[in-house]
């Protein structure tokens, strides 16, 4: 198995009520159930306000390298993905486990 870790981080200016923010991560939450690959889903918002964290977290599982490249290649994801290039960085990990 192969965690995948995404953490966002807010571009400067950008509230959590900006309709475009509210839309990103609606599309995130709705990716549950809709990519075969995922083997384990979960997206929320960050609960603390410390100066160095992110705002928005994706913790996911996939099978394998094979199933994680069809899960980031998968056009809802790429849908979604591309939402949050509008309004935001991330960093990215992916591991076994």
């Amino acid at each position: 198995m192969i965690r995948h870790l995404v953490l966002f981080k807010l571009n400067d200016g950008v509230e959590r009520d900006d309709p475009r923010v509210v839309a990103g991560a609606e599309a995130f939450r709705a990716l549950e159930g809709q990519i075969p690959e995922l083997a384990f889903w979960e997206c929320a918002w960050n609960i603390t306000d410390r100066p160095i964290a992110y705002d928005f977290a994706i913790n996911s599982a996939v099978a394998d390298q094979d199933a994680l490249k069809r899960y980031i290649e998968h056009p809802a994801h790429q849908a979604a993905a591309g939402q949050w290039r509008e309004f935001a960085t991330w960093v990215i990990a992916d591991y076994p486990f």
